[in-house]
């Protein structure tokens, strides 16, 4: 066999495996991002008031901030197992995509403070718009996120692209009319939120299996 033909290093960018450096850092930062996902939760727990009053009746009292914070812990995880799903298919993050994840958990790690305003008042007209308007920006950045890594990856066949892209569209849009919901009828748009994250209980994107299989054989 002539020097030519051999085939490149484990480590060339070329013979399609990851390099060590890029490997430790896709573990770092899917390890940090579990990480804050943790703390958020935890910061949600901590923010959580029992009632001065002994009597049982004082907990009727607390029923804006269970659903609140029974809605945003589901909603959190809704969006852990999302994003767990889809950062599976992430090889060699790039540095753009690694500023998106900062920004999608920034986002995300505003939900306990807008869930414990509307908390505190009830679901009121305006604390619902804010929590609305966060779920926008968050599903904007998630949006980005899962374009970025679809259509970098071959491990989803293109019909589950196209229904994960528009899943993804019609909770966008449901949260934007949420908003306006919410200016008229706070537990409208309350609900239009739940709704919208509904539709993501299911993660969109998933592994391909096939695919998967015909690589090992492949290789």
């Amino acid at each position: 066999m002539s020097a030519d033909s051999s085939p490149p290093p484990k480590d060339h960018p070329q013979s399609g495996r990851i390099r060590p450096d890029e490997a430790k850092l896709e573990d770092r930062l899917w390890a940090y991002s579990d990480a804050v996902f943790a703390v958020i939760v935890t910061i949600m727990v901590l923010q959580l008031r029992p009632p001065r009053s002994h009597h049982f009746s004082a907990l009727l009292g607390l029923w804006p901030t269970v659903i609140s914070y029974v809605a945003s812990y589901a909603f959190i995880a809704i969006i852990w197992i999302n994003y767990h799903h889809l950062t599976r298919f992430v090889q060699s993050p790039s540095l753009g995509l690694v500023w998106l994840n900062f920004l999608h958990l920034f986002l995300v790690s505003l939900i306990p403070f807008t869930t414990a305003w509307m908390a505190q008042t009830r679901l009121a007209s305006a604390p619902v718009i804010v929590y609305a308007g966060l779920f926008v920006s968050a599903a904007s950045a998630f949006n980005i996120l899962e374009h970025h890594v679809l259509k970098q990856t071959t491990l989803v066949a293109r019909p589950s692209r196209r229904i994960a892209r528009r899943r993804s569209l019609l909770a966008l849009l449901l949260f934007g009319i949420a908003i306006i919901g919410a200016a008229f009828e706070p537990w409208l748009g309350f609900a239009l939120v739940c709704s919208a994250l509904v539709l993501h209980v299911k993660p969109d994107v998933g592994s391909s299996r096939g695919t998967l299989k015909l690589q090992r054989r492949g290789s």
